[in-house]
């Protein structure tokens, strides 16, 4: 029989029957265990966390405060028991690196050693709110449970209500590391700008009373046999055995030498008398990792702060040395070379194999053939149709970049290789190796056949199967990134250049305009994750065109947006042929000659092996008569 539904107030009524309560003879309550407190006097084995953040010996004595308070604490606890006092000292609160002792305390509440810890503050304990949190919640999910007891903030994390407070105060102490790396990093700042430099230790240099630097002339003895050795030729593994067979100590006293202390002493600028300032920064003050300063913070450098142990000019030569190391080549100092007259006066040979050279170093070389006001390219000449030709003004010379064709005389760069198309071997007669000029100025690149011999040879072809060269991948690492400073570019985009050959008896040479260039963009530049357009592209200048099925897109200048090309009458005096004067001097094969004016007088080779034999030499007659003593 189907029951009748009950209605509203039959409803509250049951309800208000069940909650009037339970007869207490027939229900029985278990109390929960008590939750743990720190006031309770259960027995416990205690662990005494103390951090300083200094090593310096004046925060010795609030170490031992602070470890006999702590001492007394637990001694006033019969059921306690102090299992150690673990101390950092001279390490930041804000990152888990190196607090060694921490680490370990950890580690032993996780062996079941430890049931509580005391603490001063937060703030020594953590000043990340990550890692405070994390830990505690960590350490409170144990079995059993490890509590942490902050005695300033009056808070033991295995409360209820303590990780509200607790969260607080981690942020508090955490934007309090913020605020001091903030003075710390102005005051650095203020200090710099205003001359006072900071000078650690150094071989070579004492400090005197004013914290200045002054040559230790025992140590000069070795910084000098450091730098004469690498000039002349030999590497850091090398130099690092002969220190070590010498037993010559470093500023720490140590006679082993390793090839990364030996590249340390090269690379630190205050042996050849300067002071360069902020090489390396810490981004952040949570983790302190530091990074080395390429740029992101300002720097400052004091020429001539003391008394140098190496020239300048040694110095330089060492650090174009390394810097060309990286790219497997050793060798002499190569010089700029720089064409003098001819149609490619100001062009600067490129070395292929040396990385020393800057952009500044092409620039200076190039300018040093012109005299006062002489401009490096001829002035354009007007041309007008003569009498009886089919006047051809408002008629263009449409681009080439616009027809996709193999023919083309085109080279293509990126910032690890160069890559010239078979078209251009064709024009050179198939010629497997050739020099690289460029025009800094005018941001012109030239292409003339050579010999294996010529130094500054590249070797931009293979022989192919049917005897015909083929084209080869060039690797630049040495050079590229000076010619893409030089030119304005892109270091994540590849470029593309249109050339033309200008040929005389059997002479030939290729001329690029730099700056016609075609750009190629990865695709996915164009829009984001959305779908939508991103204008995130490397200069206003470069416009997308037609879409494309490919993994790059090119892109043109959006100047040539207004023209399917040049006039034509302007046309047949293009840039790049406008150095080119068939009825003047041509001279094609004009030499390049070496820049008088780069400046480096380093030290001969001659001096340099008799340096080296002396300092030997005397620093084998100090260790007998050492020895002897």
């Amino acid at each position: 029989m189907k029951e009748t539904p009950l209605s509203k107030q039959q409803k509250k009524a049951r309800i208000r029957e069940r909650y009037k309560g339970v007869d207490p003879d027939i229900l029985e309550v278990i109390p929960a265990r008590k939750k743990a407190d720190f006031y309770d006097d259960t027995a416990r084995r205690v662990a005494v966390y103390v951090r300083v953040s200094t090593d310096d010996p004046r925060q010795t004595s609030s170490y031992e405060l602070q470890k006999n308070y702590y001492e007394d604490m637990v001694r006033r606890h019969e059921n306690w028991t102090l299992t150690e006092i673990y101390a950092d000292e001279g390490i930041s609160g804000t990152s888990l690196r190196h607090r060694d002792a921490f680490n370990r305390m950890i580690q032993d509440c996780k062996a079941g050693k430890i049931d509580m810890i005391i603490t001063k503050s937060v703030s020594r304990f953590a000043r990340n709110i990550v890692d405070c949190i994390s830990i505690t919640r960590e350490l409170g999910a144990l079995k059993p449970a490890v509590g942490v007891f902050f005695e300033t903030e009056h808070l033991f994390t295995l409360k209820d209500d303590a990780e509200m407070g607790l969260s607080f105060q981690a942020t508090f102490a955490q934007e309090e590391s913020h605020v001091k790396s903030n003075i710390m990093n102005a005051s650095i700042e203020m200090r710099f700008s205003h001359g006072i430099v900071l000078t650690p230790v150094l071989l070579g240099y004492d400090h005197d009373e004013n914290g200045e630097l002054v040559v230790n002339e025992e140590e000069a003895k070795t910084v000098r046999l450091i730098f004469f050795m690498y000039l002349y030729g030999y590497t850091c593994q090398q130099i690092a055995d002969t220190l070590t067979a010498l037993e010559c100590e470093t500023k720490k006293g140590n006679t082993t030498w390793t090839p990364a202390s030996i590249l340390q002493q090269l690379r630190n600028e205050r042996h050849c008398g300067d002071v360069l300032t902020r090489k390396t920064y810490t981004p952040s003050y949570l983790n302190h990792k530091t990074k080395k300063n390429t740029g992101d913070r300002t720097q400052y450098r004091w020429r001539n702060h003391h008394e140098a142990i190496i020239s300048m000019d040694d110095f330089i030569a060492v650090q174009h040395l390394i810097e060309n190391a990286k790219y497997g080549n050793k060798g002499i100092l190569p010089e700029l070379q720089v064409i003098h007259d001819g149609a490619l006066k100001g062009f600067v040979s490129v070395n292929p194999r040396w990385a020393g050279f800057r952009d500044t170093d092409y620039v200076a070389a190039s300018g040093s053939v012109y005299g006062d006001g002489e401009c490096s390219l001829p002035e354009l000449r007007p041309v007008e149709a003569n009498s009886g030709d089919f006047d051809l003004r408002g008629f263009e010379i449409a681009r080439s970049q616009f027809f996709d064709s193999i023919e083309k005389t085109s080279v293509t760069f990126s910032m690890k290789s160069v890559k010239f198309s078979k078209t251009c071997i064709r024009k050179l007669e198939n010629t497997q190796y050739v020099e690289m000029l460029v025009h800094p100025a005018e941001h012109l690149v030239a292409i003339r056949g050579t010999t294996k011999e010529n130094r500054n040879a590249i070797h931009w072809a293979r022989s192919g199967k049917k005897g015909e060269c083929e084209p080869r991948i060039i690797t630049g690492s040495a050079f590229l990134r000076t010619i893409y400073t030089l030119f304005g570019w892109e270091t994540e985009y590849r470029y593309r250049v249109q050339g033309v050959r200008r040929h005389r008896n059997t002479e030939s040479v290729i001329l690029f305009d730099m700056r016609e260039t075609e750009v190629f963009l990865p695709r996915e530049i164009l829009t984001d994750v959305s779908g939508d357009r991103n204008n995130n592209l490397p200069d206003n200048s470069v416009k997308p065109v037609a879409p494309s099925t490919r993994s790059s897109i090119t892109a043109y200048p959006s100047a040539w947006a207004h023209g399917f090309g040049s006039s034509y009458y302007s046309h047949s005096q293009a840039r790049e042929l406008s150095t080119i004067d068939i009825e003047g001097a041509w001279q094609i094969t004009e030499k390049a000659q070496p820049f008088a004016g780069q400046g480096l007088n380093v030290t001969p080779p001659d001096k340099l092996i008799q340096g080296i034999r002396s300092i030997i030499e005397e620093k084998k007659l100090g260790r007998k008569t050492d020895g002897a003593c």
